[in-house]
């Protein structure tokens, strides 16, 4: 399985990269991608909302499930994937790199202390 070592993680298996001091970037693991299978749907906020950490900042969809996307952190969403609108499987075929979901300017780096760094993940995976 692999793990992006750069990035942190929450319990709901959504991945957070700090791009800089106030910006983060998010997605979902590897991990979870494959238990979802295909991806088919996204439902996310819009540009300017405000997420909270540990709360739904979005929906996503597979030809299994349907489940919530649970914000790693609190803050406004600057940008949105938007080649995730018309290819979902991106989120699939490129976890960490093209099928990033989110950016969010996040209101306390405090709050990263929160996640999980990789070799945590991979303990809480196991």
């Amino acid at each position: 399985m692999t793990i992006a070592e750069d990035r942190l993680y929450n319990a709901s298996h959504l991945w957070c990269l700090l791009e800089d001091d106030e910006n983060v970037r998010v997605g979902i693991s590897n991990n979870a991608q494959s238990s979802l299978g295909e991806i088919v749907f996204l439902d996310l906020p819009e540009i300017g909302a405000q997420v909270t950490q540990n709360e739904s900042l979005g929906i996503i969809e597979s030809v299994k499930v349907v489940n919530e996307l649970v914000s790693p952190v609190s803050g406004t969403v600057i940008e949105t994937n938007d080649k995730l609108t018309d290819n979902p499987t991106l989120v699939n075929d490129s976890p960490y790199d093209d099928g990033w979901i989110v950016r969010i300017r996040i209101d306390s780096a405090e709050q990263l202390d929160a996640l999980m760094d990789a070799s945590k993940y991979l303990d809480y995976i196991a």
